[in-house]
């Protein structure tokens, strides 16, 4: 199967800065594709090459077959797009607005369909101006559904709205996913990546620094599981003194570095054994979440590395 997205070798600078330097990616149908980074690592400027929005200064770049900056007008009936911050005409409604992107791409799609498919019925004779965040974001991923495309682009698509509405997204992004569309998310929510992701890229100073699906990253670059208890730092200081593996005090909470589940048992005989003061137990394994923080440092809507030359503080396109 040919890829749907590909890109070898792409480089965009600003002057002497290269925000992307060098990124090899390739995506297939009924793919969902996490591309995560901090502010300023490099993944809008990544987007907004494969959209067609900015040209690149080096590499090969194809989206179903094309250039996407010589090719852009092959490409807008058969692609989807919701951008940050998404926006619209304020006295627009949800059913006019669905009707006007229609007309703009040839298409006849039912209006009342579409906003039940991202649970924005209710709303479709409100004005754009009356619904909230979270209903603007999802009559964004509507109307990217218009012109049924073959490849999305969901450029944090879940923002701003409360954990029922991010699940409904999820399961519009799954079904996608099932009708063999491929979709290239970027978020800064880590366990929505874990969650909806097959494959997933972290980019970071304009180069990617971990690349596959999720348990891969994982295993590669977390820890192995911990068996946690509840006690008092005195149980850690005994653990180190007599565990053949790495012991430490978390948040108040003793982690013992596993490997087995013979492992476990032997520690929880040794404490039991022990007449130290414990009470709760449990086990706990690194998420991606916990990886990435690891590698880049920090998770951050707005943090204290410079912006992308084209985006605001916030990762906001300008």
């Amino acid at each position: 199967m040919e890829p749907t997205v590909e890109v070898q070798g792409l480089v965009k600078r600003y002057g002497p800065l290269a925000a992307v330097d060098g990124i090899d990616l390739k995506l297939r149908a009924g793919e969902v594709f996490a591309f995560l980074g901090p502010n300023g690592a490099g993944k809008t400027t990544t987007v907004e090459v494969l959209e067609g929005i900015r040209p690149r200064s080096a590499g090969k770049v194809r989206v179903l077959g094309h250039d996407p900056w010589t090719e852009r007008a092959k490409l807008q009936r058969r692609v989807g797009v919701i951008p940050q911050d998404f926006s619209f005409f304020d006295k627009i409604t949800p059913t006019e607005a669905i009707q006007f992107y229609a007309r703009l791409f040839d298409k006849r799609p039912d209006p009342v369909s579409l906003l039940r498919e991202v649970e924005l019925e209710e709303k479709a004779d409100d004005q754009f101006e009356k619904l909230s965040g979270g209903q603007k974001q999802k009559l964004g991923l509507a109307l990217a559904l218009v012109n049924d495309p073959e490849v999305l682009f969901l450029d944090e698509p879940t923002t701003g709205l409360d954990p029922q509405a991010r699940r409904t997204v999820w399961t519009v992004i799954r079904s996608l996913r099932k009708g063999g569309r491929t979709i290239f998310l970027t978020t800064h929510y880590l366990e929505e990546a874990q969650s909806l992701a097959d494959r997933v890229a972290i980019i970071d100073h304009g180069k990617i620094i971990a690349h596959g699906t999720p348990g891969e990253i994982i295993e590669r670059f977390g820890r192995p599981q911990r068996l946690v208890l509840e006690g008092p730092p005195s149980l850690a200081k005994a653990l180190e003194g007599w565990w053949r593996r790495p012991v430490s005090l978390v948040n108040g909470r003793t982690e013992v570095e596993v490997q087995a589940k013979e492992e476990i048992l032997e520690v929880l005989q040794w404490v039991s054994a022990s007449g130290l003061a414990w009470s709760g137990v449990g086990t706990t394994r690194d998420t991606l979440e916990d990886v990435f923080v690891r590698l880049v440092g920090r998770i951050d809507e707005g943090g204290s590395r410079a912006s992308e030359p084209g985006t605001d503080a916030k990762g906001g396109r300008t």
